[in-house]
């Protein structure tokens, strides 16, 4: 975060212009990778009429490029990204010393969740955004894209969501948008067609395909992540199931409605006849990316936290134990994670070269700690966790 960093130069858009194409210059302006950090925050701290954040000619979903194009669109997915950024910001800036920061990034975070909570929810999900002329996307009452999943599952990933709306959200989700026969997950619902709407080159996709009513993949792993850090386990590796590309490959008719690579992620899967099911773009790797998350961090529960793990996982309830192997510098932990019971939601101990290291009455705390302490000394270390 000391690192120091150069900005880049280019002349603002023209009232007219919705983007331009050109080759930036290098700034000779130099900042610490903080500071730029802490600049672009303050640049995203720019609200419309409902004081949610402005969303420009885009956000996540750059096919969308005419929500705001005035500059008075607001984005709700845009809220609830913003709000875990601040969020999580607060604290970073916290532990730098720059306390000022960190009580701004607080108190946007609390505004800005209420917010979103007085303004954004339709009745059973939260919309997805809202134009420049204040119509809603991503509601009831909209003819096309009543629902849209981002919105949805960003209220449970950024831990802001109101719990019990944020559950009604994420049902409307499995009702609307998931399609188990065609075992896909849907961005939103129905596709634009032929309604007034004009989000933007959105709709310039044949409905059912891509991001107008397809699969896409990056948020359809942020759903199954949703469901999972709900605890909902049955659901999230049910969706997992869908994700994975192997499963599209595993028959000879899949093979013939998937189409693509069985063995790499593929950025959309369409939705529509006569093409329902089949893959759209492979080798993605911000796919790849998401779902590497999923596996690793959501599933399986391995979280690094500076020197040490935190084991939370999300595991089948038929599941007796898993193992990871896991490189820290030149360093190999061999990690045994053990179900000693049937749900396993809570932690017994964690042992560390056959030494309690978090467990019942290692430090007196009632709060059991599924830590692994980490240390580089190029030695191999064996650890089990044990939970309940």
């Amino acid at each position: 975060l000391d690192e120091s960093v150069h900005f880049l130069e280019g002349r603002e858009l023209n009232p007219e212009e919705e983007a331009y194409y050109d080759q930036p210059q290098r700034s000779a302006e130099v900042a610490s990778l903080y500071e730029h950090c802490v600049r672009s925050i303050k640049h995203g701290l720019r609200f419309g009429e409902h004081q949610l954040p402005l969303m420009g000619c885009g956000d996540w979903n750059d096919g969308m490029n005419l929500v705001g194009r005035d500059g008075r669109g607001e984005s709700i997915w845009l809220a609830w990204f913003l709000y875990e950024n601040l969020r999580l910001f607060a604290d970073l800036a916290q532990k730098r010393g720059d306390d000022a920061f960190a009580e701004v990034c607080t108190e946007q975070a609390v505004l800005l969740r209420n917010n979103i909570e007085a303004n954004a929810w339709d009745g059973s999900w939260y919309r997805r955004a809202y134009f420049d002329d204040g119509t809603p996307l991503g509601s009831s009452g909209n003819d096309e894209c009543q629902i849209d999943s981002i919105s949805q599952s960003w209220a449970v990933i950024s831990g802001g969501g109101d719990p019990i709306r944020a559950r009604q959200a994420m049902a409307a989700v499995d009702k609307y948008l998931v399609q188990r026969d065609e075992q896909l997950i849907k961005l939103l619902s129905p596709p634009f067609d032929k309604s007034d709407l004009e989000p933007g080159y959105i709709k310039g996709y044949v409905p059912g395909v891509r991001e107008n009513g397809g699969q896409y993949t990056h948020a359809a792993v942020w759903t199954t992540m949703a469901f999972a850090m709900m605890g909902d386990r049955e659901r999230a590796w049910e969706l997992f199931a869908m994700l994975n590309p192997v499963n599209h490959g595993s028959h000879p008719e899949g093979i013939e409605r998937y189409k693509v690579e069985p063995y790499v992620m593929c950025a959309d899967i369409y939705s529509a006849p006569p093409h329902t099911s089949r893959g759209g773009w492979t080798w993605y790797t911000g796919a790849a990316g998401w779902m590497y998350r999923l596996i690793v961090e959501t599933l399986l529960g391995l979280h690094l936290e500076g020197d040490q793990l935190r084991i939370l996982p999300c595991i089948p309830t038929h599941w007796e134990s898993y193992k990871i192997h896991y490189r820290f510098h030149e360093t190999v932990y061999h990690i045994t994670v053990k179900c000693v019971g049937e749900h396993s939601e809570g932690l017994i101990r964690v042992t560390v070269d056959g030494v309690v290291v978090n467990g019942a009455g290692v430090d007196g705390s009632a709060q059991l700690q599924s830590t692994i302490p980490l240390v580089d000394d190029r030695r191999e270390h064996y650890v089990e966790v044990d939970l309940s």
